[in-house]
């Protein structure tokens, strides 16, 4: 009896098995982890391999650092292999996507904060500033977007005439700037506002009119439209 109930326990400590039983939401991160990595390495377990992943730097915070972390870095870790690198690399790409997917059904030009939403998991976590240009049509239905640059850790070139474009290629009516700042600092720089005010200018004569700058930190923002910035460069 001792054995049987021995063997059960070992059973539901195992990812696969604790799974089964309790369902997904009972397995730790390293747990979770191990599901996908499916098997460790001679004298190390596949939850044992997970942890090490967990714990690399520039990861050292769990699932979140994981989305910044190249296949590079992930197989510097013994047992992490090309396969595998690329297996942990495409979980953190769909976690992006499905978060991205959610947001979008509350996508608002007249929301700031669903806006800051639907871009926070895809910018958040990148180490480049990027500037997106996102547009809609003259009834407020978001018709595309698209990366006008990628920039440095410190700044970003954006080319207006490019800005703008890529708006009228699309036959834009309205259009909203978002980019990232790496740090995880929303706050706006003296390049940010003026950025935004020769956005705003050349969008006046364009007839394209830009509604809102929104800066993307580390699960926070600032929108240029909630904080009156815009009002002063129309």
């Amino acid at each position: 009896m001792r054995n049987l109930i021995a063997e059960e326990y070992s059973a539901l400590t195992r990812p696969y098995e604790k799974c089964e039983a309790f369902g997904p939401s009972s397995l730790t991160d390293a747990e979770l982890l191990a599901v996908i990595i499916r098997t460790g390495r001679k004298g190390q377990s596949a939850v044992s391999l997970a942890e090490a992943v967990l714990a690399l730097p520039p990861g050292g915070s769990g699932l979140t650092g994981l989305l910044r972390m190249s296949a590079q870095e992930l197989r510097q870790i013994p047992g992490i292999g090309r396969i595998k690198a690329l297996e942990l690399m495409c979980i953190g790409e769909l976690s992006k996507r499905m978060s991205a997917y959610r947001a979008h059904r509350a996508l608002s030009l007249d929301s700031p904060s669903s806006i800051a939403d639907y871009y926070m998991e895809q910018l958040r976590h990148d180490t480049q500033e990027n500037v997106i240009c996102m547009m809609a049509d003259a009834r407020g239905h978001v018709i595309g977007d698209e990366v006008i640059t990628r920039g440095t850790v410190n700044a970003s070139l954006l080319s207006t005439r490019d800005l703008f474009m890529t708006a009228m290629k699309y036959h834009a009516v309205t259009i909203v700037l978002i980019h990232n700042h790496p740090s995880g600092d929303p706050t706006p720089s003296e390049a940010d506002h003026i950025i935004t005010r020769k956005a705003v200018c050349a969008g006046q004569l364009l007839d394209i009119k830009v509604c809102d700058h929104i800066i993307i930190g580390d699960c926070c923002y600032v929108s240029f439209l909630e904080a009156g910035f815009l009002d002063a460069m129309e």
